[in-house]
């Protein structure tokens, strides 16, 4: 008998009424001849509540005592789920992630799944229950209750979806499914038939609120369909598979991370290990970075910036400090600006299209928005704005993309495969480390050159001029990178290397136009790329990655990052040693 997995958010658990909706929906499933597993969400902002209340008691509550406050409320929950699917004459029982058996590592609020016990779940699947399991929570080796972070639910349903073989993962929430931009920012927002997990978590990691981006790593890693759905009606919703719901369109989807910040870390020595030294105490901390940017040193010094949600702020202030006073000579300053909102564009089509970046760029520049920091991967670009223009931001570079129109070869709405019990053997092979960051691959590519021009006035419109030039010029662009101070920002983009010399000759033009400091050309440079799901909620990656080469000697002249890459680029002679250093040292991670 096929194994269904229903996960209800808690907007769709608030009250009385939405629980025995739910509980009817569950009990449908199991008619149609399913085996049937909800997991819950705590009701409502119960969890928001439970939070406060802790505040109200305690300025900077133990991370241990948050987790067995907050997983009191999927507790309450599921109980109530249970007890609504009896009243309706169907057997259910309740239970939490220990009575699961979900193991997790002991890092408190941010605890990642180790494995997964289903001999329980099954023996109360086969004696005729639906299963109500807690969402959000799990224990460690000590037995102590730990939690997954927000939106952890997510998590806890597709991975359940997993390791049970379910022949469907269905999210229930309070949208209908997943949309070109956040509709209640974007009212042409259209609801996609389908999307790719590769854009899907792009998309989640960016600021798309739908799903959590840890849910959608075990979707691609375990080959798990995900049916996103409204609880409130029967609409088709979005199917999360491998497939895009477009092959030809260049950007499926546009997102916004409201609440940025941008730390700048001046005056960083331009040797090998500096970065680390940076990086290393706000991975101990399990602090998420994005738009990780280095750009090329000037004067035997680069500059380092990265966001961080502003929840992360204080942590991540910490961190720093104490880089600082582990080592005097790791940076000579660092500044922060938590007035910005990250803007940003997906796509697995633009890893074929060119001009993708260079349009929205325009875009901006045409309603007088200035971009403050650049980072591109093969399928996203991502720009810091201020604060206040981002909506308008949002709204103009989705208009520009025809984001509102169904793609001409849009696919038809993919349908669950059951996959193969030897297939699926393979996959749960890896049961003991079903979090562990999973490379895709590790390569090098020995073509390229970057130019770098120095010393930019912060002014709208600025990037769009630059590439316009860039392009008209008849160049191709692969990496930009641009880094911001208060005042000034560097820029940073790579090409083919046959083209390095007549595109320093376009910078020097542009530099001695806005009077600022002379370009620099590096003719040959090696770009290492690291392709995986979940680069950036592993938060230990980017320092292991960087110590490595450390310890190697390879000096990284830039860094660019996204949720599936890892981009850096070294002297070309360094090339080949770093892909070995790498490859050697994260073998164990590499898919086979």
């Amino acid at each position: 008998m096929s194994i269904i997995i229903q996960k209800f958010g808690g907007t769709s658990v608030a009250d009385s009424k939405k629980i025995l909706a739910a509980a009817r929906k569950a009990i449908r499933a199991q008619k149609e001849g399913h085996q049937v597993v909800m997991v819950v969400s705590a009701m409502g902002k119960n969890t928001d509540k439970l939070i406060a209340l802790a505040k109200e008691i305690h300025d900077d509550p133990p991370s241990r005592e948050m987790d067995m406050l907050l997983s009191t409320g999927e507790q309450v929950s599921v109980a109530l789920m249970a007890m609504a699917i009896q009243s309706l004459g169907h057997k259910a029982v309740s239970m939490t992630g220990a009575q699961i058996g979900i193991k997790t590592d002991n890092s408190f609020m941010k605890a990642r799944i180790q494995s997964i016990s289903t001999e329980r779940i099954r023996q109360a699947l086969n004696s005729g229950n639906i299963v109500i399991a807690a969402g959000f929570q799990g224990v460690d080796d000590d037995f102590n209750i730990t939690t997954l972070g927000r939106g952890g639910s997510d998590t806890t349903a597709v991975a359940l979806a997993a390791v049970l073989n379910a022949e469907s993962c269905e999210i229930y929430t309070d949208v209908d499914g997943v949309y070109t931009a956040d509709p209640r920012v974007v009212p042409d927002a259209r609801r996609v038939k389908q999307i790719s997990y590769d854009e899907m978590l792009e998309m989640a990691s960016l600021g798309a609120g739908v799903m959590h981006s840890r849910s959608i790593e075990f979707a691609k890693n375990f080959d798990v369909p995900v049916h996103v759905r409204a609880s409130y009606s029967d609409e088709p919703g979005t199917m999360i598979v491998s497939e895009p719901e477009s092959h030809e369109r260049a950007v499926c989807g546009a997102a916004i991370a409201k609440d940025e910040v941008r730390i700048s870390v001046q005056g960083v020595p331009d040797r090998p290990g500096a970065a680390n030294r940076i990086f290393q105490p706000i991975a101990n901390r399990r602090i998420a970075m994005d738009m990780i940017v280095q750009n090329v040193g000037s004067e035997g010094k680069a500059e380092i910036s990265f966001t961080i949600s502003s929840a992360e702020l204080s942590a991540t202030l910490k961190a720093l400090e104490e880089a600082k006073q582990t080592a005097s000579d790791a940076f000579e300053s660092f500044s922060y600006d938590d007035h910005l909102s990250k803007v940003s564009i997906v796509g697995l089509g633009m890893e074929r299209q060119v001009g993708v970046a260079e349009k929205m760029f325009q875009t901006l520049a045409d309603k007088g928005i200035n971009i403050q920091m650049i980072s591109t991967s093969e399928i996203k670009v991502s720009v810091l704005v201020s604060q206040d223009q981002a909506t308008d931001a949002l709204r103009a570079v989705h208009a520009a993309f025809g984001l509102d129109k169904a793609p001409a070869d849009a696919q038809p709405t993919a349908k669950f495969v059951h996959i193969s019990d030897e297939e699926k053997v393979r996959m749960i092979n890896r049961i003991e480390r079903m979090e562990d960051l999973l490379i895709e691959s590790i390569q090098l590519d020995e073509t390229q050159a970057s130019v770098t021009l120095f010393d930019l006035p912060q002014t709208p419109g600025l990037a769009a001029g630059i590439f316009q030039r860039v392009t008209d010029a008849g160049f191709v662009v692969d990496m930009i990178v641009q880094s911001s101070g208060d005042q000034k920002t560097n820029l940073t983009f790579t090409i083919i290397r046959e083209n390095a010399p007549a595109a320093l000759e376009l910078a020097q033009h542009i530099a001695e136009e806005f009077r600022c400091t002379p370009p620099v050309a590096c003719p040959d440079v090696a770009k290492i790329s690291l392709s995986g799901t979940g680069m950036r909620s592993h938060t230990t990656v980017a320092s292991r990655i960087l110590k490595t080469l450390a310890e190697g000697g390879v000096n990284i002249d830039m860094i660019n990052t996204s949720e599936m890459r890892f981009n850096i680029v070294v002297e070309a002679q360094d090339g080949a040693k770093a892909l070995q250093l790498l490859s050697d040292e994260l073998h164990d991670m590499v898919v086979n």
